[in-house]
């Protein structure tokens, strides 16, 4: 590991050391604030992912594959909150005066971040280490063993490296259990409801034969160039691996779930039941939506919600009077939810459906957008151990070297979960122009702090991934009046979240409320629902971020639109919103604004 900076003194002298080029005479040139900034925020990245390994493997930083935190421990949570506080020290140190706007930006976003995570830390987050929806270690560290993930086995050394890895598992499963049992005594649990699902998840991983773990997959996979006793050792090493430490370990931390854990949950489901829930759940909302919402944030939310979700059934009613459907708009939920024309019988045939629309899409994109990422993605089902309690679809980023594509994670355990109605909706908001698009564009700004190029906000993410659904038209889909029934439903569900996150956590809502309110609002599969709700009762304040942002981006592309008229172009427009990585809202308009002054004081 790195060597930890101890004061602002001894970085600056570090970072002269390492940085700074020194004259052959005279006195060195003391370093401006835009270098020592920059040093700072470098050096705490460097820090930050000595601290959690797991993620810098996903943004590829070499060096770290064969580590693992201790997420669970109170030494890990000392160690964020003491790195947290000393760059928060340091680079608030740094006059502001002489920094260039973009570097002035990320002293702002810096301090804003350790400023948030310093609040946060009042809280015990560290005693629900993993729940079925945030899956944590156990679930990261299955997607990485499985070789079709971040975590590389390219070489001999890779696989000794990943053997190292995830040796080091049974660690985190003794720390979870201690955690968690810490917070059976302080009244701190998962709700039951939602721990249960993920029993299953552990269950899959636990093998009689250990050719059918999905840690065995990478073996099947060693180049047969590679000489025969290179490979008969790692096959080895492998074997013993799974057998004799992630087999008994998964099953150590299943049988404390299922056996002891749950009957000690709590059955309430709201972040208002937990000890300062109340507090904790204002400190999430500002944290995912990044704005300024007042004391009165989830209640203002909720009102939101409610008059989204009226305005969507309206378009809802006309789309069901297009089609020639007569009866009520619930007639029409449970007539798209059981007309079997609407869903594939195949798993084999969604992902090509899906494969369909990136090549639609991908076509019409220069119509909207003048800057397009490097790396391209594909689409693959969710792995089955983890089908059933993960959502209806996910995406993960490519490497930054551009050796993995991003990958476009499609759910095909339930198929009547994913209409044919929907596809163009959902392939636009985690592929292109949505997540795949930001995201990718976001780590390929290689002249931004390594900290923005892998950070992120909920609210500027999750609100650029549903704005670009409602980009469909204007890309040539929704042609059929289904397709356009696909964007409401999914438009519908950022609605409804707004309206059962709230109510969940800040109303006394009960679990079986929430189901209730989106069954009532949406054709939604009443799996997929289920699962949504339970997620919003596990990550609380993070669903939020989708329809605020959206609302968000939707009125800034209006005001610049009114305000420079014949010069409002769109496809500047999106570039002007991308070209800086994901920033809080506020940062956002606040440099949009900048930009449309200058397009207006610009000579025609």
């Amino acid at each position: 590991m790195r060597t930890v900076m101890r004061g602002l003194v001894t970085g600056l002298l570090c970072l002269l050391a390492a940085c700074a080029t020194v004259p052959t005479t005279g006195t060195p040139a003391e370093p401006g604030p835009g270098e020592v900034l920059n040093g700072l925020v470098e050096r705490y990245f460097d820090e930050l992912m000595a601290l959690n390994p797991t993620a810098a493997t996903m943004y590829g930083e070499d060096g770290y594959d064969d580590r693992l935190e201790l997420t669970p421990t109170p030494g890990y949570q000392a160690a964020m909150r003491e790195l947290s506080q000393r760059y928060l020290d340091a680079v608030r140190a740094v006059d502001p005066h002489g920094l260039s706007d973009q570097e002035r930006l990320t002293r702002d976003i810096f301090l804003r971040e350790r400023r948030l995570e310093l609040e946060a830390d009042r809280f015990p987050s560290r005693l629900m280490p993993f729940d079925q929806f945030n899956g944590g270690i156990p679930e990261i560290l299955a997607l990485y063993g499985s070789g079709a993930s971040a975590q590389p086995f390219r070489t001999p050394e890779d696989y000794d490296r990943w053997i190292r890895r995830a040796s080091q598992f049974p660690d985190w499963v003794e720390a979870a259990i201690a955690a968690m049992r810490e917070g059976m005594q302080a009244g701190v649990t998962v709700p039951r409801v939602a721990m249960a699902k993920s029993v299953p998840s552990l269950d899959a991983l636990v093998v009689q034969a250990v050719e059918d773990s999905p840690f065995y997959a990478p073996v099947r996979h060693i180049p047969a160039t590679w000489p025969e006793a290179e490979r008969r050792r790692i096959r080895d090493e492998m074997t013993r691996l799974v057998r004799d430490t992630l087999n008994p370990a998964y099953a150590k931390l299943r049988d404390f779930v299922r056996n002891e854990y749950l009957p000690a949950c709590r059955e309430t489901v709201g972040w208002s039941a937990l000890p300062d829930g109340p507090a904790w759940y204002a400190q999430l909302i500002a944290w995912h939506t990044t704005l300024e919402l007042g004391d009165d944030a989830a209640a203002s939310i909720h009102r939101t919600g409610l008059a989204e979700v009226a305005r969507i059934r309206g378009e809802m009613e006309a789309v069901m009077r297009q089609v020639g459907f007569e009866g009520e708009l619930k007639d029409f939920f449970r007539h798209v939810q059981e007309e079997p024309a609407f869903y594939f019988e195949r798993p084999e045939d969604l992902v090509a459906g899906y494969e369909d629309v990136r090549r639609r899409v991908n076509a019409a994109l220069p119509k909207l957008f003048s800057h397009f990422p490097k790396a391209d993605y594909v689409v693959k089902p969710i792995e089955a151990f983890r089908a059933e309690a993960s959502a209806g679809a996910q995406y993960q980023p490519p490497a930054p070297d551009g050796s993995r594509p991003g990958i476009f994670y499609v759910n095909t355990f339930n198929l009547k979960a994913q209409p044919k109605f929907g596809m163009e909706t959902l392939s636009l908001h985690e592929a292109s122009p949505g997540h795949h698009f930001q995201g990718s564009m976001q780590i390929e700004l290689t002249g931004l702090p390594r900290f923005r190029r892998f950070g992120g906000y909920v609210a500027y993410s999750e609100g650029w991934a549903l704005y670009s659904e409602s980009l469909g038209h204007e890309l040539g889909l929704f042609a059929d009046p289904m397709s356009w029934y696909g964007r409401l439903n999914d438009e519908m569900l950022r609605a409804m979240r707004l309206v059962v996150d709230t109510g969940l956590h800040a109303q006394g809502w009960s679990r079986e409320q929430a189901i209730r309110y989106m069954q009532d609002n949406s054709s939604m599969a009443d799996s997929d629902i289920v699962a949504e709700v339970e997620r919003y009762i596990v990550n609380p304040g993070q669903a939020l971020g989708y329809k605020l942002g959206d609302l968000r981006m939707q009125a800034m592309r209006r005001k610049y639109a009114a305000q420079l008229g014949e010069r409002f172009d769109v496809r500047e427009f999106h570039w002007q919103v991308l070209k800086d990585g994901s920033l809080p809202l506020d940062v956002l308009e606040a440099r949009l604004d900048r930009w449309a002054a200058s397009q207006q004081d610009a000579r025609p």
